[in-house]
This record gives C-alpha cells, sequence and structure tokens, in this order.
C-alpha cells in the first residue's frame, strides 16, 4: 500500500464513522475482518478515489451487505 491508497483508506474509514455513527476503530475492524480494505478499497483505489465518498461509502455497504456483515 503506498501513502495516497493509504490515506485515502483512513479517509474512508472516517467518513464511514461519521455517516454509521461508530467510532473509527469499530469501522476499521469491520472493514479488515471482511476483506474490504486489502481486497477491495486498496485494489481499486485507482478508481475509488475519483468518485464521491457518498458513492464510495454506498459501494462498502454493498461490499458489507454481500459478505454477510452488519453496519
Amino acid at each position: 500500500m503506498n501513502q495516497e491508497s493509504f490515506s485515502f483508506v483512513i479517509y474512508m474509514i472516517h467518513a464511514c464513522a461519521n455517516k454509521w455513527q461508530r467510532m473509527p476503530s469499530e469501522v476499521y475492524r469491520l472493514l479488515q475482518s471482511t476483506g474490504c480494505i486489502d481486497r477491495y478499497l486498496v485494489p481499486h483505489y485507482d478508481i475509488l478515489h475519483t468518485q464521491s465518498t457518498d458513492f464510495v461509502i454506498e459501494d462498502i455497504m454493498e461490499y458489507l451487505r454481500v459478505r454477510g456483515a452488519s453496519i
């Protein structure tokens, strides 16, 4: 993971935490345990970072739903 994708992941963790009214540490654990960070956010950084924050949050929610995780 390079500096740009790392910063993006941190930003998205905090954006999700704000939207879902959760602690960033709780969101991090959820995203890490479902593979969202390593299998979705980082590999698709080039595309995702050009999208709106709300769009990416919705995409993350869909990723989690498909994997049976609840927010």
